[in-house]
């Protein structure tokens, strides 16, 4: 009997250590269906040419063109850097302050969604790991007992010798066999996914540092002499100036 098919006989039922081995083949179909799940949405969350994109929202930003910024990031809205820009460009006429706040709740939504479930694949290998590692103490167990059972002849016991050593082997085996795969796709998910929250973290702030700079800059605002008779009064909160004449709102300036 080849090493395949005594290692795929050790699945039956007959066999010792038979349930460590569809345990651990269990937590492998969990780990591949959280592997396929976590790779397509990282896929889909990545941006290509992340930096051909920054530099036309920047150009955009310099010319002061805002339509043209939010038209930009509406075509790559699903990606995580877009649901974090596209907050922050919609708050750019609405000050400092709710332009950051902005960036802050975005960055705070879209992270955790990038995190979630990677951290499985390591649970699992270590889970897998454990499980192999018990099967095998569960085979020297069968086969001590083996050794040490009286009345037996030599045959017999041999075989119950072999069948705890192979248990044990086979268990061990079955473990490290779902454990290393797991751990190679946690590191490279985790990897891939560190990625994304880097060039999440330069971008935003490169956005947010240039819209905060573009809402202090100084406007200039022209009113008829006519206008102004006896009195003027201005009422300024963090981002509208009111002007008043005669106790006659005059005009309103959005910065």
């Amino acid at each position: 009997m080849s090493f395949l098919e005594m290692f795929f006989f050790s699945f039956n039922r007959s066999q010792p250590g038979w349930m460590f081995m569809w345990v651990i083949l269990t937590t492998a179909v969990f780990a591949l269906a959280v592997a396929i799940e976590r790779f397509i949405a990282l896929s889909s969350k990545s941006l290509f040419r992340p930096d051909q994109f920054m530099k036309n929202l920047t150009d955009c930003i310099k010319k002061d063109d805002l339509p043209s910024a939010n038209n930009l990031i509406k075509k790559y809205q699903k990606s995580a850097l877009g649901l974090v820009l596209r907050p922050v460009v919609d708050e750019a006429s609405n000050g400092a302050d709710r332009i950051r706040n902005s960036s802050d709740e975005a960055v705070l939504r879209v992270i955790p969604a990038l995190e979630k479930r990677t951290a499985f694949l390591g649970t699992i290998g270590n889970v897998a790991t454990l499980l192999g590692l018990m099967g095998t103490i569960y085979g020297l167990i069968i086969s001590f007992a083996a050794v040490g059972r009286p009345g037996i002849d030599p045959a017999e016991k041999s075989a119950l010798l072999a069948q705890g050593i192979a248990a044990a082997m086979n268990t061990t085996y079955m473990g490290l066999l779902v454990a290393i795969p797991c751990i190679a796709l946690y590191t490279f998910l985790k990897g891939k996914t560190q990625k994304i929250i880097d060039q999440i973290d330069e971008c935003s702030l490169r956005v947010v540092n240039m819209l905060v700079e573009r809402s202090f800059k100084t406007h200039k605002y022209h009113i008829n002499v006519s206008q102004l008779k006896e009195g003027v009064g201005v009422h300024v909160t963090h981002n509208n100036i009111k002007l008043f004449a005669d106790n006659k709102l005059i005009k309103e300036i959005s910065i």
